[in-house]
């Protein structure tokens, strides 16, 4: 079939677009360790990513997890924190971890020939970690000079501050770190955590790009044998102490020019079912770059640089906030402003055109996120790691093509209301 160039193809709307999430394979290794495998792409590269429930929600004691999750790359048994760094530099991969609430993740990206040198030294730092004084000693110092320059940052302070006040200072969400934390961290807790929640702990594995065709061999030779997945997780509940005083003002710098700005309120989790039609409120709120508070307080009034609003994407529970930076002098007109922009979704119908717009910008940007066995990857993850099935993904396409403007009016005046908001102000 001969291209015709004189004619221009056809323009289709994202929101008409017929978008498929690609299915992931899996298999389980001898040890009841699950993997889901994307095999797309057209590079021989892959992402391995192994989840631990190993995130702050388990620990007992602050910064534990975190630490224990940073320090498995600085020292085995058989290596020192130079040498494995080494080892994965000289075959030209990257291994990285991240210790987020709920999990924490040892991520590996490499060619897919590379993994039989690679695998082992990952299964080394899951099982003979050692947690060296001097290298605790190195990141203990490392952590307090980098806490003491952040809090002269009122963006930090306020992003602190504002989870506190929503769920309670010793609930997960809600706590912070304090140079007092490092001071009184210990090395034999790192090692109990690490016992617990890593060498026994509960663990699934995502692979995304062009795995090998002996992939499951590979990983049920190197991990099928740990003693993963062998006990029952404990169950933690915590409760949500919320601030009783809904407005705050802190004075962070007496002298600085600029003021952050959180507002923010409890909200649920993705198994709620307010929550798809909800993400299309916020973002015509304040969800992306056309968004009513950008064109508000960044076009028109020219109050800051940029302002969003997003849903946290925790698994117990959420909250909604809205986040920016302003002239110290215009801080209170912001948040001014952010009021009446809620009141007007309150009582007024968004028009079809807006709506349009917005419809087209979320699909567009699924459509985005679905480029590449990474990104797909990714959306599953979450899916997993949340109890969710490839029913939520399409439910949530549905939802954004059929919305109506009096269900999102409906909406916002049962979330949108000013008094179930926590309002912080740092300057």
């Amino acid at each position: 079939m001969t291209l015709n160039r004189k004619s221009a193809p056809e323009i289709v709307d994202a929101v008409n677009m017929k978008l498929q999430l690609k299915p992931y394979e899996h298999f389980t290794l001898d040890n009841g360790v699950p993997v889901y495998t994307i095999d797309a792409g057209a590079q021989e590269v892959l992402l391995v990513e192994w989840v631990f429930y190993a995130g702050n929600w388990y620990e007992e004691k602050n910064i534990v997890a975190a630490t224990t999750n940073f320090m498995l790359k600085n020292g085995t048994a058989k290596r020192k924190a130079f040498a494995i760094n080494e080892h994965f530099e000289f075959h030209g991969a990257y291994l990285n971890r991240s210790c987020y609430n709920e999990t924490a993740t040892i991520t590996l990206h490499c060619l897919a020939k590379k993994l039989p040198e690679l695998l082992p030294v990952v299964a080394e730092l899951m099982t003979e970690c050692i947690f060296p004084e001097e290298e605790l000693a190195i990141y203990k110092q490392n952590q307090k000079q980098r806490l003491e320059v952040n809090l002269k940052k009122c963006d930090f302070i306020a992003n602190r501050l504002i989870d506190e006040y929503i769920y309670g200072f010793h609930h997960p969400y809600g706590k912070y770190t304090s140079t007092l934390d490092y001071e009184q961290l210990q090395r034999d807790e790192l090692m109990e955590f690490y016992k617990r929640f890593y060498k026994e702990g509960k663990c699934l594995v995502f692979v995304a790009g062009k795995p090998p065709a002996d992939i499951a061999e590979q990983l049920n030779k190197n991990f099928g044998h740990l003693t993963l997945n062998g006990k029952v997780m404990p169950e933690i509940t915590y409760n949500i102490a919320t601030a009783e005083t809904k407005k705050y003002n802190v004075i962070n710098d007496a002298e600085g020019v600029q003021g952050a700005i959180r507002i923010g309120r409890p909200f649920f989790n993705r198994h709620h079912p307010d929550f798809q039609k909800v993400q299309v409120l916020n973002n015509i709120f304040g969800g992306f770059f056309g968004s009513r508070l950008m064109s508000n307080i960044r076009e028109d009034k020219g109050y800051t640089y940029g302002i969003h609003s997003y849903l946290q994407n925790h698994i117990h529970n959420s909250a909604w906030m809205i986040s920016t930076e302003a002239g110290r002098d215009v801080c209170e007109a912001t948040v001014e402003e952010v009021y009446k922009e809620m009141n007007i979704l309150r009582e007024e119908l968004v028009d079809d055109e807006e709506l349009d717009l917005v419809r087209n910008y979320m699909i567009g940007s699924l459509l985005g996120d679905l480029d590449g066995p990474f990104q797909i990857i990714a959306r599953w993850k979450n899916y997993i790691l949340n109890g969710l099935t490839d029913e939520y993904f399409y439910s949530s396409i549905k939802t954004v093509q059929s919305v109506t403007p009096e269900e999102i009016q409906t909406l916002a005046k049962k979330y949108l209301v000013p008094e179930e908001f926590y309002e912080l102000v740092v300057v």
